[in-house]
């Protein structure tokens, strides 16, 4: 196995690290980027040479552009980006405020955006790579209560399959990783809740309450498990365009798709009516 170069983002937990200690812990070098370092003071302390910690909020361009130039320059290659570092906003459209529209969005999605976008000119340089983009079933199906989440999920999805046709000519491999439910700190610890209002109470728009309530059942999802399989993704060639990781995500995704598909099937009609006739 050959020892390979990372770049994560959002290491300090969840699935940014589990991915740095599995990595780490089998001889590979990881630069994670962090907004406090206090919390990988354990990684830079047992793994001095193979750990770098950056300070970096994704909401700050520049600050992208710097930990990236700098990462590249320092290492000389870095194999495998994994874009990582994300929220959950949960909350009815209308009981989110705009500030907390603005940030997700700036999280979520454009930091993600510009992380990939500050890569790619390296990666290609160098004559290939692999990135990964840490989605969320929820890039392909919606409930309610999330809908800022899902937006930035969806047009995340929509970003990297464009992307990943625009760079396969220079060796450069893109995936989309969808997880489920699993045991890490965006369910039960860093998720955030908008400021609800009782008219929503008795509705569906609310039910994620008892989704991130742990008394009322675990996610199915292993974090351990869910990182190992990210991981062997990257010695899979061509790179796998989405992977859905869980058992409930890929039932729910399908059903979901299946349904999706029939109710375009069944548009084929007025599809076809909004074209000129034939020979016009």
């Amino acid at each position: 196995m050959p020892q390979r170069t990372w770049l994560i983002t959002g290491v300090s937990s969840g699935f940014g690290r589990q991915l740095t200690d599995q990595l780490l812990e089998r001889g590979d070098r990881v630069v994670g980027t962090v907004r406090d370092t206090g919390k990988v003071s354990d990684l830079l302390k047992r793994y001095p040479g193979a750990f770098h910690a950056e300070v970096l909020d994704v909401t700050n361009t520049a600050a992208i552009h710097e930990v990236v130039e700098r990462s590249f320059a320092q290492r000389g290659r870095i194999d495998v980006i994994i874009s990582n570092a994300g929220y959950g906003l949960f909350g009815a459209a209308e009981e989110i405020t705009d500030a907390q529209v603005e940030h997700i969005v700036a999280t979520n999605l454009v930091g993600s955006i510009n992380l990939i976008r500050a890569a790619l000119p390296h990666l290609r340089a160098q004559g290939g790579g692999r990135v990964i983009q840490i989605s969320s079933y929820g890039g392909q199906v919606a409930f309610p209560g999330n809908s800022l989440y899902h937006a930035t999920k969806w047009g995340i999805e929509g970003f990297v399959e464009s992307v990943a046709q625009e760079v396969a000519p220079f060796g450069i491999g893109m995936t989309i990783v969808e997880p489920g439910g699993a045991r890490t700190e965006f369910r039960y610890g860093s998720a955030q809740v908008a400021k609800l209002t009782p008219i929503y109470d008795q509705t569906p728009a609310h039910g994620f309450l008892r989704m991130l309530d742990a008394k009322n059942g675990l996610a199915p999802g292993d974090p351990a498990r869910m990182a190992a399989r990210i991981i062997e993704s990257v010695d899979v060639e061509p790179a796998p365009l989405r992977m859905v990781l869980g058992s409930q995500a890929l039932d729910g995704t399908l059903t979901t798709l299946r349904k999706r598909i029939a109710s375009f099937e069944a548009q084929t009609d007025l599809a076809v009516s909004t074209d000129f006739p034939p020979g016009e």
